[in-house]
């Protein structure tokens, strides 16, 4: 399914933008953004709206949870949009490699395109990696006095299919 098509319309108008969404382990996880942040109200608004959707479209088989929550201090990166969206931020990505074993690179994330990452990483230097061979990745989150600490929030709902 098209989530983004399907769900993008229907949390525009509260404000919200659908950053990802992932069906797993019978959890359909729904992740929310915006500009200044999430709040627990939006939070339980946007679960609202996608779950009458849901119910509505019935797009999912079987007995599933909603997981609406935002994207947090160290939001996970998968799309080549979600690297566009952190360029110069410090990252960590975990890369599979054929014959290899997995190599952990961290580091400032300072180029990306549709199918790779570059991250100028401490020891390695700038390294490029395929996004097809990133295992896991996300944003890392530092404390400084310009920092403002701003959690994950969520929102669970159970439905029926």
């Amino acid at each position: 399914m098209e989530w983004q098509a399907a769900l993008g319309p229907v949390l525009s108008p509260l404000g919200l933008d659908l950053y990802d969404v992932e069906l797993t382990a019978g959890t359909l996880n729904v992740v929310v953004s915006r500009a200044g942040g999430v709040d627990l109200d939006a939070l339980t608004e946007a679960s609202r709206a996608v779950s009458a959707w849901l119910d509505a479209h019935d797009p999912i088989e079987g007995r599933y949870t909603l997981d609406v929550s935002s994207p947090g201090l160290e939001r996970r990166l998968r799309t080549p949009e979600h690297f566009a969206g952190a360029l110069g931020e410090r990252v960590t990505l975990r890369e599979r490699r054929e014959g290899q074993a997995t190599r952990r690179l961290e580091g400032t994330l300072v180029a990306c395109d549709a199918t790779s990452v570059t991250i100028e990483d401490a020891n390695e230097g700038p390294t490029r990696v395929e996004l097809a061979g990133v295992e896991r990745a996300r944003t890392v989150f530092q404390w400084g006095a310009d920092q403002v600490a701003t959690g994950r929030t969520r929102a669970t709902t159970s439905k029926k299919g």
